[in-house]
């Protein structure tokens, strides 16, 4: 019997006719059958024990109590699983971060190094204490930042460095926090995305002077939202509770945010195992069919069983160059054909002076902002069956993509004038909207449709600086 993953041959062996049997060849974007009909799997997920440990908080009142006896036992469950001897809850992974800082010294005038692709909040956090971010370069294989990179960026009013572990990959713990020993900085090691995940058989958020989890509703650990630090020095783990008291703890993880989050805790090991086991499958499945990079982070390729990865995001990166259509048109493919994936993060590389400091050319950080692409991860935790599907609906994407593709225009062809086809407007010269030819445009911020030339028609987003350094996006035709 033929697995639904492996592809057949036509018989004049052309690459556009390997298809697997059983499955509608039509992409669902152009009216086929979808991989998978009932879309992708929901989270967090449906299961009896949740429901009835909220049942249970509604008979009891639990839900009401302020730092009642689920909000101590998930405090307990989280110092042991990791090994520390504080942990303090709070209300977001996003303020675990702000208060990381703040328990560590970070103040007005200060520098906090990080990556030039991370979570937006993290950038935000800095600036809500009054210091000033400090971009450096990511390492291409992990999507994190490159320990490498640190001390080119270090200056007088250096204090933190903020490490995340995004995507699976995991950070080179050991190397930078010998490098901060070395120099003299703190460490925020943001394990919001990796929870549990390990580094050198230690867990991720513990290398770092403070480490930090979240609980938001899509995440690994989830409770619709939540978050904690985690640190072995009574000092830090003081600072924070002074902060956070206001008469009461102004920052708080609910009771029964604690109580859906407790049973987690104790199962999410074998949930990371059995999504890493099936990140392997996928990437062997694939094999060298698909020209996208995904991870290569030792968290893969080494060490095994000391480097645990704990996939919320596994990511792409597609090679511009190599690929007949764009991230938008990929991403819209797989959606219709019930895969849930997305963009990654933007950056921050478009960021003013007046808002940070940039050290290098920042790349790597620019590449996989503008090319990455984003894998839910409820889907690993699906049986085999369900990642062979997921193969298939990889494949059927990427073939039934490159069968439209039609060549990119030349500068040439584009400066012809053209009507557009819905009428109403006056024809404009199509090279207006070319992205290499508009600053700050993105090549897969247009979309190409019917155009007479080119066989499909641009849609660019013209992008636009303000005075802080953000991005305003106009559409036009």
């Amino acid at each position: 019997m033929v697995n639904d993953s492996e592809k057949y041959t036509s018989k004049d062996n052309s690459p556009e006719d390997n298809r697997p049997p059983g499955i509608d060849a039509t992409l669902a974007i152009d009216g086929g059958e979808p991989v998978f009909p009932a879309g992708p799997p929901i989270w967090p997920a449906q299961n009896e024990a949740t429901t009835l440990l909220l049942q249970q908080a509604a008979r009891d009142g639990i839900w009401g109590k302020y730092h009642g006896p689920h909000w101590e036992k998930l405090r307990m469950i989280l110092a042991q699983s990791h090994g520390v001897e504080h942990v303090h809850l709070c209300c977001s992974g996003t303020f675990a971060v702000e208060l990381a800082l703040r328990t560590l010294g970070v103040s007005a005038g200060d520098e906090v190094i990080l990556s030039a692709y991370d979570f937006p909040g993290n950038f935000r956090a800095i600036e809500a204490i009054g210091a000033r971010p400090v971009l450096v370069d990511i390492n291409p294989q992990t999507w994190g930042i490159e320990p490498a990179h640190v001390p080119e960026a270090l200056g007088p009013q250096t204090k933190a460095v903020i490490a995340s572990h995004l995507h699976g990959g995991l950070i080179p713990m050991p190397e930078l926090m010998q490098m901060a020993r070395k120099y003299g900085f703190f460490v925020v090691e943001d394990a919001c995305q990796s929870p549990l995940a390990t580094i050198q058989g230690k867990p991720a958020g513990t290398w770092g002077d403070v480490g930090t989890l979240s609980f938001g509703g899509s995440k690994l650990l989830t409770a619709g939202r939540g978050g904690a630090i985690l640190t072995s020095d009574p000092i830090f783990h003081q600072r924070a509770k002074v902060f956070c008291n206001r008469g009461n703890d102004a920052f708080p993880l609910s009771e029964l945010q604690a109580a859906l989050l407790y049973p987690q805790v104790k199962t999410l090991p074998q949930s990371n195992a059995r999504r890493h086991q099936n990140v392997l499958h996928l990437r062997s499945s694939l094999g060298n069919t698909i020209n996208w990079k995904t991870i290569e982070s030792v968290s893969i390729d080494r060490h095994a069983e000391a480097w645990q990865p704990s996939y919320y995001k596994l990511p792409w990166l597609l090679p511009v160059e190599e690929t007949p259509y764009t991230r938008a048109e990929l991403i819209t493919a797989l959606l219709a054909e019930g895969v849930a994936v997305g963009e990654g993060f933007r950056g921050f590389f478009r960021r003013g002076k007046n808002r940070c400091r940039q050290v290098g050319n920042l790349s790597q950080s620019r590449l996989v902002a503008q090319h990455t692409m984003l894998l839910h991860h409820p889907i690993l935790l699906e049986n085999r069956d369900v990642i062979e599907r997921l193969v298939v609906a990889i494949h059927k994407v990427d073939q039934g993509l490159r069968s439209k593709a039609k060549k990119y225009p030349s500068a040439a062809e584009l400066t012809q004038p053209w009507e557009p086809p819905f009428g109403g407007g006056s024809a404009w010269m199509a090279t207006e909207l070319v992205p290499s030819d508009l600053a700050g445009v993105r090549e897969e911020d247009s979309v190409w449709r019917d155009h007479p030339l080119v066989g499909r028609q641009s849609v660019a987003v013209a992008s636009r600086r303000t005075a802080d350094g953000e991005d305003n996006f106009d559409t036009g035709w």
